[in-house]
């Protein structure tokens, strides 16, 4: 029997399938209720007619809350302002940022090569912004913040690192006859952790793959699982489950608490995406009414995909040039649609109706 000490590296992590069966009959029926609640959540997305919104404003929830979890805090209307990488924005919303582009970028790269370690060192260099490899020294450990005491330390050597996410990659895509993906995802995210390859940036790169997986198995078709939402509300259970099975071998408790993060998540962000449609429905019906000569499909979804919106941005879609682009904005501000704000020599028109529904969990929509 492997005795496992926090004080020394992990190199006898047991490499997957794990000994146990862990499709229980529990974790079988929650299986069934997320499956469910993915289903519906990849409808609703697919049939929002502006697919854009999601792809831009989803993804920056989850890198707000998943940098959060690492206590790296900013807030979603900085990561809006800023959503160009602009120099002024502070040293965490600049990590969220990227956290966002390595979802996106992670997304973009699953047509041509499936999940694997080179995808996680893509990821994990994205998100620090610089090149981060599997670690090939000791002394990586986690300690808890309060008491300084070690919880974990990894496996070490780049050797045994690598044969240990060869046998990830390799349970990832090879048991897709016998493990239902999701539990697939949960083993394989607790074992990701557990192998700890980058001396950075696990808990987040960890969270991206969780995401790409899900599109990789063809459950949803956009990377707008905002599972870092639901980690954030259980924390302590989070850390707890994922020591328990290091501990123990607890995997049932552990592939239920995923299984239901992704139900309640996917119905969370099914309800949003309905009440994006509708806010979408009585934009369009406003602006017909009360601006007409300005209205335009292009230009309200301009202001849904950039509900920070730079009069620029209005000029590169090709809807105005620059005077008739700035009059476009501000009688969309005149109207009650958009607010305008000056953040130093710019001007930003922000969409105040659509980041309350991103940046809260009422979905109430309520006419201009």
């Amino acid at each position: 029997m492997i005795v496992w000490d926090p004080n020394h590296p992990y190199n006898d992590l047991p490499l997957l399938p794990p000994a146990q069966e862990v499709e229980t009959r529990l974790v079988l029926k929650q299986c069934i209720a997320a499956r469910a609640a993915l289903a519906e959540l990849k409808q609703a997305a697919e049939l929002i007619p502006n697919q854009s919104v999601l792809i831009n404003a989803l993804p920056r929830l989850e890198a707000q809350a998943s940098s959060e979890i690492e206590n790296i805090v900013t807030t979603t209307d900085r990561l809006f302002q800023y959503q160009y990488g602009d120099e002024r924005a502070d040293p965490a919303t600049r990590e969220a940022l990227r956290y966002g582009s390595a979802l996106m970028e992670g997304f973009r790269a699953l047509k041509e090569t499936p999940l694997n370690t080179r995808t996680a060192e893509q990821v994990c260099t994205r998100i620090k912004g610089v090149r981060m490899q599997v670690r090939r020294l000791p002394g990586t450990a986690l300690i808890n913040d309060q008491t300084r005491e070690v919880i974990y330390t990894p496996p070490i050597g780049e050797d045994v690192l690598r044969d240990k996410l060869a046998n990830w990659e390799r349970y990832l895509h090879d048991q897709t006859r016998d493990i239902d993906p999701l539990v697939r995802m949960a083993i394989g995210h607790y074992q990701f952790e557990a192998i700890h390859p980058f001396t950075d940036g696990n808990g987040r790169t960890g969270r991206v793959l969780n995401s790409l997986f899900l599109i990789q198995e063809g459950l949803l078709t956009l990377p707008i699982l905002y599972l870092s939402r639901y980690i954030i509300k259980n924390k302590s259970d989070y850390y707890s489950l994922l020591l328990a099975v290091t501990r123990k071998r607890a995997w049932e408790p552990w592939v239920l608490f995923m299984l239901r993060g992704i139900e309640d998540t996917a119905r969370w962000t099914t309800a949003k995406i309905s009440a994006i449609r509708q806010l979408s429905a009585f934009t369009v019906q406003h602006v017909r009414q009360a601006a007409a000569k300005i209205y335009s499909r292009e230009l309200v979804d301009l202001i849904f995909d950039l509900p920070y919106c730079r009069i620029q941005n209005v000029i590169d879609k090709g809807i105005a040039a620059r005077q008739a682009a700035s009059r476009h904005l501000k009688q969309l501000a005149a109207i009650g649609v958009l607010q305008e704000r000056t953040f130093g020599r710019e001007k930003l028109f922000i969409h105040a109706k659509l980041m309350q529904l991103l940046t809260h969990d009422d979905n109430t929509v309520t006419p201009y």
